[in-house]
Protein backbone atom coordinates (compact mmCIF):
# COMPACT_ATOMS: atom_id res chain seq x y z
CA UNK A 1 0.00 0.00 0.00
CA UNK A 2 1.33 3.61 -0.56
CA UNK A 3 0.31 6.46 2.12
CA UNK A 4 1.01 9.83 1.17
CA UNK A 5 0.07 12.14 3.90
CA UNK A 6 0.06 15.90 3.85
CA UNK A 7 2.87 15.99 1.16
CA UNK A 8 3.67 19.62 0.28
CA UNK A 9 6.44 20.73 -1.96
CA UNK A 10 7.69 24.14 -2.77
CA UNK A 11 10.67 26.05 -4.49
CA UNK A 12 12.03 29.55 -3.76
CA UNK A 13 10.47 31.83 -6.77
CA UNK A 14 11.22 35.15 -7.37
CA UNK A 15 8.44 36.48 -5.48
CA UNK A 16 8.81 33.96 -3.13
CA UNK A 17 8.46 30.65 -2.39
CA UNK A 18 5.55 28.91 -4.53
CA UNK A 19 3.91 25.64 -3.71
CA UNK A 20 4.09 22.99 -6.09
CA UNK A 21 2.10 20.11 -4.16
CA UNK A 22 0.04 21.55 -0.93
CA UNK A 23 -0.78 19.42 1.94
CA UNK A 24 -1.16 16.28 -0.52
CA UNK A 25 -2.95 12.94 1.18
CA UNK A 26 -3.83 9.70 -0.91
CA UNK A 27 -3.85 6.14 0.02
CA UNK A 28 -3.78 3.91 -3.05
CA UNK A 29 -4.43 0.11 -2.08
CA UNK A 30 -2.28 -2.65 -3.88
CA UNK A 31 -3.26 -3.45 -6.86
CA UNK A 32 -4.98 -0.74 -7.98
CA UNK A 33 -4.69 1.41 -11.48
CA UNK A 34 -4.77 4.88 -10.25
CA UNK A 35 -4.66 7.66 -13.22
CA UNK A 36 -3.30 10.80 -12.11
CA UNK A 37 -5.03 13.75 -14.49
CA UNK A 38 -5.07 17.06 -14.68
CA UNK A 39 -3.94 20.71 -16.06
CA UNK A 40 -0.52 21.35 -17.12
CA UNK A 41 1.33 22.84 -14.14
CA UNK A 42 -0.78 20.98 -11.38
CA UNK A 43 1.61 19.11 -9.92
CA UNK A 44 1.20 15.86 -11.89
CA UNK A 45 4.71 15.06 -12.53
CA UNK A 46 6.01 16.37 -9.09
CA UNK A 47 4.02 13.93 -7.38
CA UNK A 48 5.17 11.17 -9.09
CA UNK A 49 9.01 12.91 -8.66
CA UNK A 50 8.44 12.67 -5.18
CA UNK A 51 6.92 9.08 -4.70
CA UNK A 52 10.31 7.85 -6.71
CA UNK A 53 12.20 10.27 -4.64
CA UNK A 54 13.55 12.42 -7.69
CA UNK A 55 12.31 15.50 -5.04
CA UNK A 56 12.34 15.95 -1.85
CA UNK A 57 8.89 17.19 -0.37
CA UNK A 58 9.17 20.20 2.43
CA UNK A 59 6.65 18.60 4.59
CA UNK A 60 5.10 15.54 5.20
CA UNK A 61 5.24 11.35 4.44
CA UNK A 62 5.57 8.96 1.88
CA UNK A 63 4.92 5.24 2.80
CA UNK A 64 5.63 2.29 1.00
CA UNK A 65 3.90 -1.12 2.74
CA UNK A 66 4.40 0.57 6.26
CA UNK A 67 8.15 1.76 5.28
CA UNK A 68 8.72 5.44 5.52
CA UNK A 69 10.60 6.26 2.57
CA UNK A 70 10.44 9.86 2.80
CA UNK A 71 14.28 10.25 3.26
CA UNK A 72 14.92 7.42 1.46
CA UNK A 73 16.87 7.94 -2.30
CA UNK A 74 16.39 6.60 -5.26
CA UNK A 75 18.32 3.69 -5.57
CA UNK A 76 17.00 2.64 -1.81
CA UNK A 77 13.41 3.15 -3.29
CA UNK A 78 14.14 1.11 -6.03
CA UNK A 79 15.12 -1.71 -4.27
CA UNK A 80 12.04 -1.29 -1.96
CA UNK A 81 10.35 -1.96 -5.15
CA UNK A 82 9.08 1.38 -6.81
CA UNK A 83 9.89 2.36 -10.30
CA UNK A 84 9.58 4.76 -12.54
CA UNK A 85 9.24 5.73 -16.69
CA UNK A 86 10.20 9.23 -17.21
CA UNK A 87 8.09 11.41 -19.36
CA UNK A 88 11.61 11.97 -21.24
CA UNK A 89 13.89 8.87 -20.59
CA UNK A 90 17.53 8.90 -20.93
CA UNK A 91 19.32 7.81 -23.44
CA UNK A 92 23.04 5.29 -23.00
CA UNK A 93 25.33 5.62 -25.47
CA UNK A 94 27.00 2.03 -26.17
CA UNK A 95 24.58 0.18 -24.13
CA UNK A 96 22.46 -2.45 -26.13
CA UNK A 97 18.79 -2.39 -25.30
CA UNK A 98 18.98 -6.14 -24.77
CA UNK A 99 21.48 -5.10 -21.80
CA UNK A 100 18.98 -3.14 -20.90
CA UNK A 101 16.42 -5.15 -20.03
CA UNK A 102 18.27 -7.25 -18.26
CA UNK A 103 20.20 -4.50 -16.17
CA UNK A 104 16.44 -4.00 -14.98
CA UNK A 105 15.74 -7.86 -14.94
CA UNK A 106 18.28 -8.04 -12.52
CA UNK A 107 19.02 -11.78 -14.48
CA UNK A 108 20.04 -13.06 -18.04
CA UNK A 109 16.82 -13.03 -19.78
CA UNK A 110 16.55 -15.55 -22.55
CA UNK A 111 15.96 -13.89 -26.28
CA UNK A 112 12.66 -15.05 -25.61
CA UNK A 113 12.09 -13.16 -22.63
CA UNK A 114 13.64 -10.14 -24.28
CA UNK A 115 11.17 -10.31 -26.86
CA UNK A 116 8.16 -10.12 -24.86
CA UNK A 117 8.77 -7.47 -23.16
CA UNK A 118 9.49 -5.46 -26.68
CA UNK A 119 6.93 -6.82 -28.47
CA UNK A 120 4.34 -5.73 -25.04
CA UNK A 121 5.54 -2.21 -25.77
CA UNK A 122 4.97 -2.22 -30.16
CA UNK A 123 8.37 -2.65 -30.83
CA UNK A 124 9.36 -5.36 -33.10
CA UNK A 125 12.36 -7.11 -30.95
CA UNK A 126 14.40 -8.15 -33.23
CA UNK A 127 14.86 -5.19 -34.52
CA UNK A 128 16.13 -3.70 -31.93
CA UNK A 129 18.06 -5.50 -29.17
CA UNK A 130 21.26 -5.12 -30.36
CA UNK A 131 20.68 -1.61 -31.38
CA UNK A 132 22.34 0.89 -28.54
CA UNK A 133 20.04 3.50 -26.62
CA UNK A 134 21.36 6.40 -28.48
CA UNK A 135 20.31 9.33 -30.10
CA UNK A 136 19.80 7.01 -33.42
CA UNK A 137 16.46 6.21 -31.66
CA UNK A 138 13.76 8.13 -31.86
CA UNK A 139 11.91 10.05 -28.91
CA UNK A 140 9.02 8.09 -28.77
CA UNK A 141 10.93 4.74 -29.39
CA UNK A 142 13.65 5.78 -26.73
CA UNK A 143 10.00 6.15 -24.65
CA UNK A 144 8.50 2.50 -25.52
CA UNK A 145 12.27 0.89 -24.50
CA UNK A 146 12.19 2.79 -21.09
CA UNK A 147 8.47 1.37 -20.67
CA UNK A 148 9.32 -2.17 -21.61
CA UNK A 149 12.64 -1.77 -19.11
CA UNK A 150 9.96 -0.84 -16.00
CA UNK A 151 8.04 -4.36 -17.35
CA UNK A 152 10.94 -6.17 -16.83
CA UNK A 153 11.74 -4.85 -13.93
CA UNK A 154 8.42 -6.14 -12.13
CA UNK A 155 8.24 -4.06 -9.31
CA UNK A 156 5.63 -4.46 -7.02
CA UNK A 157 4.93 -0.22 -7.86
CA UNK A 158 4.95 1.11 -10.96
CA UNK A 159 4.53 4.84 -11.87
CA UNK A 160 4.75 6.18 -15.76
CA UNK A 161 4.84 9.37 -16.64
CA UNK A 162 2.39 10.16 -19.79
CA UNK A 163 3.32 6.91 -21.13
CA UNK A 164 1.68 7.94 -24.20
CA UNK A 165 3.78 11.28 -25.35
CA UNK A 166 5.35 10.80 -28.54
CA UNK A 167 3.68 7.47 -28.95
CA UNK A 168 2.55 6.70 -32.76
CA UNK A 169 -1.43 5.33 -33.13
CA UNK A 170 -0.16 1.38 -32.91
CA UNK A 171 1.96 1.75 -30.31
CA UNK A 172 -0.32 3.52 -28.13
CA UNK A 173 -3.36 0.92 -28.73
CA UNK A 174 -0.34 -1.61 -28.28
CA UNK A 175 0.51 0.38 -24.71
CA UNK A 176 -3.11 0.41 -23.56
CA UNK A 177 -3.53 -3.71 -23.60
CA UNK A 178 -0.43 -3.52 -21.82
CA UNK A 179 -1.74 -1.59 -18.92
CA UNK A 180 -4.99 -3.65 -19.01
CA UNK A 181 -3.42 -6.76 -18.76
CA UNK A 182 -0.58 -5.82 -16.24
CA UNK A 183 -3.88 -4.56 -14.13
CA UNK A 184 -5.74 -7.65 -14.95
CA UNK A 185 -2.80 -9.87 -13.65
CA UNK A 186 -2.55 -8.17 -10.40
CA UNK A 187 0.71 -8.12 -9.35
CA UNK A 188 1.42 -4.61 -9.38
CA UNK A 189 -0.18 -1.28 -8.29
CA UNK A 190 0.01 1.02 -11.34
CA UNK A 191 0.15 4.91 -10.78
CA UNK A 192 0.05 6.64 -14.44
CA UNK A 193 0.35 10.21 -15.22
CA UNK A 194 -2.15 10.84 -18.24
CA UNK A 195 -4.16 13.45 -20.11
CA UNK A 196 -5.82 10.17 -22.47
CA UNK A 197 -8.96 9.64 -22.01
CA UNK A 198 -8.04 5.90 -23.35
CA UNK A 199 -5.82 5.15 -20.64
CA UNK A 200 -7.63 7.08 -17.84
CA UNK A 201 -10.70 5.10 -18.27
CA UNK A 202 -8.38 2.27 -17.57
CA UNK A 203 -7.83 3.40 -14.38
CA UNK A 204 -9.93 1.89 -10.83
CA UNK A 205 -9.52 5.46 -9.47
CA UNK A 206 -8.50 8.70 -11.03
CA UNK A 207 -7.10 11.85 -8.60
CA UNK A 208 -7.33 15.18 -10.64
CA UNK A 209 -4.40 17.42 -9.69
CA UNK A 210 -5.12 21.26 -10.00
CA UNK A 211 -3.06 24.28 -8.35
CA UNK A 212 -1.03 21.39 -6.37
CA UNK A 213 -4.43 19.88 -4.63
CA UNK A 214 -6.15 17.71 -4.94
CA UNK A 215 -9.35 19.21 -6.78
CA UNK A 216 -11.15 15.72 -6.66
CA UNK A 217 -10.31 11.81 -6.45
CA UNK A 218 -12.44 8.51 -6.69
CA UNK A 219 -13.85 5.74 -8.75
CA UNK A 220 -13.63 6.08 -12.09
CA UNK A 221 -17.54 6.22 -13.07
CA UNK A 222 -17.73 8.70 -10.59
CA UNK A 223 -14.89 11.16 -11.57
CA UNK A 224 -14.58 10.64 -14.99
CA UNK A 225 -18.03 11.60 -16.57
CA UNK A 226 -16.92 15.11 -14.70
CA UNK A 227 -13.92 15.69 -16.29
CA UNK A 228 -15.31 15.24 -19.33
CA UNK A 229 -17.10 18.22 -18.97
CA UNK A 230 -14.72 20.13 -17.20
CA UNK A 231 -12.93 22.94 -19.36
CA UNK A 232 -10.72 23.09 -16.41
CA UNK A 233 -9.53 19.79 -16.34
CA UNK A 234 -9.29 18.92 -20.01
CA UNK A 235 -9.48 15.10 -20.98
CA UNK A 236 -7.57 14.95 -24.31
CA UNK A 237 -10.57 12.48 -26.30
CA UNK A 238 -9.59 13.43 -30.13
CA UNK A 239 -5.93 13.04 -30.86
CA UNK A 240 -6.10 9.31 -30.57
CA UNK A 241 -10.24 8.76 -31.12
CA UNK A 242 -10.63 10.31 -34.01
CA UNK A 243 -7.22 9.16 -35.84
CA UNK A 244 -7.62 5.40 -34.40
CA UNK A 245 -11.56 5.34 -35.79
CA UNK A 246 -9.92 6.08 -39.22
CA UNK A 247 -7.21 3.27 -38.76
CA UNK A 248 -9.91 0.76 -38.17
CA UNK A 249 -11.35 1.82 -41.28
Amino acid sequence: MLEIKNLSYEVQGEEGCLGILRDISLTIPDGKLVVVTGPNGGGKTTLARAIMGLVTPTAGQILWNGQDVTALGITQRAKAGISYAFQQPARFKGLRIGDLLELAAGTVLRHDEQCQYLTRVGLCANDYIDREMDASLSGGEVKRVEIATVLARRAPLMIFDEPEAGIDLWSFSQLTRTFRALHQEGDATLIIISHQERIIDLADDIVLLSQGRIAAQGPRGEILPRLLTDSSAPVERSCYGKKEAEYRG
